[in-house]
This record gives C-alpha cells, structure tokens and sequence, in this order.
C-alpha cells in the first residue's frame, strides 16, 4: 500500500512570504530547504496563487537550481503526495522511462523482457500529447485492455506476473500535476530542472529501487540538441542518486523514427514482432540495451536479454500481463479503414526521413491529441516501408498514411514537406545510443 511520503516544513508551522521566496530566486539567490518545502506545499494546497508560482517558475527557468536546491525542490514534490511501497514484492524492481520519441513503442516489448528473468517492472506510464505517442494510447488499441489498476491489482500483478503498465494515480506527486499544467501556459516548460524535477518525482514515488532513463535527442524529441539532452540525463542521475534510486541514462537518438510504425495499434503489431523474435532491427536493438541496463540495476549483469526474444519467455509474459489487464492478446486490432501512399519522387538512397514530420503526420491522421482530452483512433498512423540506407526508385512508396477519416491525408502529407530527402550515395550510419551516463 502507499506510504504518505515526508511531511514538508509547511505542516511544521515554517511560513513564508511568497513574494519573498520570488525575490530571492529572482535576484539569483539560493532558496532553502525550508522555503522550497513551503512553497511547493502551499502551492499545491492553494495557498500560493497561481500568478505567484508562474512568476517563481519564470524565476527558476532564467537563474536556475543549484544541485541542492533541485534534489529539495523534487523532495518537496515527493512529499506532496504518496509514495508506493514495493517491499512487499519478492522480485528485484526497475522501472524505466523515456522522455519521448516518434514510434517509441520499446516499453511495450521490454517490461516483459526484463520480468521474463524474473526482475519485478512498476511501469506508471501517460498518454500522448502532439507529435509524441502515449504508452497508455498503445496499449487501448488491444481489445478489453485497461489503463486503471488499483493498488491492490497493481502489486498483485506485479508479484504474480512481474510487469505492470498501467497509468499513473492521483495521489503520486501531485504537486507535479499542477506545476506541469502551469509551465505549458507559462513558457517555462524548457527549464531543464524543472523538466527533471516533474519526471523524476514521480518516477521516484513510484517506489522501485532503481531506474534507467532513455533520454531523447534530436527532431522528434524534446531536447533537440545533444548538450541539452545530456545536461537533462545528468541532472535526473542525479536527483535519482539523491533519493537512493539508483538511476542510469542512455541518450539515444531521435531525429529518425522508431522502428517501422508510428501510430497506436501499429505500433501494438510491431511490438507484438519483436516479442516474437522478428521485428525491425532498430527497435530489437534499444530493447535489449535498455532490458541489459535494467537487469543489471538489479544485479544480472551476466544476461543476454536477447535470448528470452529467441526462446518466446518474453512472448508468454507479454501475454499475462496483457490478459491480466483484461486484454486479448489474441484478438485482432484495429485497421484504418482508409490508406494512402506517399511515394518517392528521385532514385536513390532515402537519407532523411524526419522523425518530427511523421510524428506530425500520425497525429493529423487521427493517431495523437491537441489537448488531453481529445481521443485518439487506435488504428491510425503511419507505415514507413522505407528507412534512411535503403535504397528507393522514383515513385515506389516510402510511407504508408492510415486513417479513418480520408479528409485527413491533405494535411498529414503537408506535415511531411521537406521531410524526406534522396541522396546518390548514404550518409555515415548514426548511432543509435549516443551516450551513457551513470553516477559517478
């Protein structure tokens, strides 16, 4: 069961003057513990208006935190809420999260990886929000499958299966619901510690014992520069370190898609592939490095993850964590009713297919939202049936546009102008993973 995670200063009877916590981070100061305690509480309770935080935030976002100000400030965030006790689970425990990519669909085939070598995966995952897909969005395209779990199913599936993807309850960081609402209407939602801050104090309230994080970079990522994307990855190792989560981060790149589909249920079949030992070799790849970090986090550091792909462990996991959450994992998913080609207009090799103009085009195909409670058609998305290195003929097909809604081709095809570039000869391969960065 949730545990009430420390009681901030605010409770104790420490009070401030907002106004003066504004000041002082404005004027470059440091705040302290017992500023940042009041602050986050008292906002989270309404006793700090919303004009206050907004201008603090502005505050943070131009001076910044200091080390020991961001490790409090997401202490404080902790504490607003509950935090999940996983004691009572008899396996190792690692939760794992990216920051949020095109085609990023490696949960859904890693969680039952890692759990097939008997390490416990608390996976609280979202849903999507513009051009970035959503776990959760996956995962509704598979008939009778449900997000909610209360906390007894949750560690009961956790004990009995070993994987659990599930959204995320409202008494965990609340503190964090209201500030990430606040800085998307704010413009501070580019603040590296306070990006750091809203993941890690949910992911640390989660409860598991440690944590890998894959950090995007690139077009169709958040953090479009390496710097930042590694700035990002090191602040959150940190934080992890902080609060006795042993954490690691992979920086992998994000200006190509992932895999072959971006798109809910296409995503679902292609994930359903790698499961069963085929898949794109992308896709295959970033599963097994971050199912290899995840098993040594909980001391298995001598595993070939890819050998539960090949002998179908992970396969038979997939399917009782699915069927535990009222799914079917046999039941046939959800097809466009309407496709359309877009087709290659020079001979050659594709060199650049941007991961930020199909993410676009699958959401303006039905596949993502606008706002967090616009739906999203399960069968929507996009195909690619090239990637950059293969070779492509004037007018053979690169993508494959699927929707419900064909008045909706127009606009997606518009999303990929520019997008798309043929070349003679192929550019030098980019790494998949860029980096790694641990606590030193």
């Amino acid at each position: 069961m949730p545990e009430r995670a420390r009681e901030p200063a605010a409770r104790a009877g420490a009070v401030f003057d907002a106004v003066d916590v504004i000041r002082t981070k404005r004027d470059g100061g440091a705040l302290s513990d017992a500023q940042i305690d009041w602050v986050i509480d008292a906002y989270t309770g309404g006793a700090v208006a919303e004009e206050q935080m907004s201008a603090l935030l502005m505050a943070v976002l131009l001076r910044g935190l200091s080390e020991a100000e961001l490790a409090r400030w997401t202490g404080a965030m902790i504490a607003s809420g509950e935090r999940l006790d996983l004691s009572g689970v008899d396996r190792p425990t690692v939760d794992k999260h990216s920051t949020g990519g095109v085609g990023d669909k490696i949960t859904l085939p890693l969680a039952p990886l890692v759990a097939a070598h008997g390490v416990a995966v608390p996976q609280l995952s979202g849903r999507g929000l513009g051009h970035t897909g959503g776990t959760l969005d996956k995962l509704e395209a598979i008939p009778g499958w449900r997000a909610a779990l209360s906390t007894e199913e949750f560690l009961a599936q956790l004990r009995t299966v070993g994987a659990v993807v599930c959204a995320a309850g409202a008494s965990l960081a609340p503190a964090d619901r209201k500030l990430y609402a606040l800085r998307d209407v704010t413009g501070t939602v580019e603040s590296i510690p306070l990006i750091a801050s809203s993941i890690m104090s949910k992911k640390i309230a989660e409860g598991a014992s440690a944590l890998v994080l894959d950090v995007k970079v690139g077009s169709g990522a958040f953090m479009k520069s390496t710097d930042d994307a590694r700035a990002l990855a090191a602040a959150m190792v940190s934080l992890g370190s902080a609060h006795g989560v042993r954490t690691v981060a992979l920086l992998t790149d994000m200006s190509v898609p992932l895999g072959r589909t971006a798109g809910n249920g296409l995503e679902v079949a292609e994930s359903v592939e790698v499961l069963a030992g085929g898949g794109p070799a992308d896709v295959v790849e970033l599963t097994v490095a971050l199912a290899g970090e995840m098993l040594a986090a909980a001391g298995l550091s001598d595993v070939d993850p890819a050998a539960a792909l090949a002998d179908g462990r992970a396969m038979d996991v997939w399917r009782r964590m699915i069927t535990a959450q009222g799914g079917s994992p046999d039941a046939p998913l959800p097809v466009a009713r309407e496709t359309s080609e877009v087709r290659a207009l020079d001979t050659g090799v594709l060199t650049r297919l941007d991961a930020y103009a199909v993410g676009v085009a699958a959401w303006r195909l039905g596949a993502g939202r606008a706002r967090k409670e616009d739906p999203v058609s399960a069968a929507a998305g996009v195909e690619m049936l090239a990637k950059p290195g293969d070779r492509v003929t004037a007018g053979s097909p690169l993508l494959l546009l699927h929707t419900d809604d064909p008045a909706r081709f127009p606009r997606a095809v518009e999303a990929l102008t520019g997008a798309i570039e043929v070349a003679p000869e192929a550019p030098a391969r980019q790494p998949l993973v860029l980096d790694r960065i641990a606590e030193s």
